[in-house]
């Protein structure tokens, strides 16, 4: 089963290295991951998509909790969510080839740049999305380039990561 986490965590030298470490020692892949800095400076916000049972993943998820620079991980499969994905996409034009404008009617694409021959487009959108456009693209043989930026996520409303995740923790034992 697909399993997108977030984890909030200190923006910190090697933070993500032990983060990365922990899904490796247990022989899981990582498919994508996203880490940046939040309203706060001091801490950095880490998306990452992951296939494993229900079980495996809530133990990776327990062993999160337990790293010194991790503050809150929260899972997001079967919760309400959104999740979009940024992507770069550089293409050739061909004379047969249909408007680009056309084939990406649908679609949240802009082109960014149109230069010796190739246009540079920006994609914004679900990770399917983007995976049935590249699909177009390469039908028509227009793809030269991609650069995705993997999974960004967050849930709408209250829900969400916390920044005082071991204070709740505490008022729920």
């Amino acid at each position: 089963m697909r399993h997108v986490i977030s984890v909030l965590m200190a923006n910190e030298a090697g933070a993500l290295v032990r983060v990365a470490g922990l899904f490796s020692q247990r022989g899981f892949n990582i498919e994508t991951l996203n880490v940046g800095p939040t309203e706060d400076p001091t801490m950095s916000r880490l998306t990452l998509v992951t296939w494993g049972t229900e079980n495996v993943v809530e133990q990776i998820n327990r062993q999160l909790l337990k790293l010194v620079d991790v503050i809150d991980v929260l899972d997001m499969t079967g919760d309400e969510h959104l999740e979009y994905e940024l992507a770069l996409i550089k293409i050739q034009r061909g004379a047969s080839a249909a408007p680009v404008e056309t084939m990406a009617a649908g679609f949240d694409v802009r082109v960014i740049s149109d230069e010796e021959g190739r246009t540079l487009l920006r994609f914004l959108g679900s990770g399917d999305e983007l995976n049935r456009f590249v699909a177009v693209l390469e039908d028509a043989g227009m793809l030269v380039e991609l650069a995705r930026s993997g999974a960004v996520t967050m849930t709408p409303g209250t829900g969400g990561l916390s920044y005082h995740a071991e204070d709740e923790q505490a008022a729920a034992s």
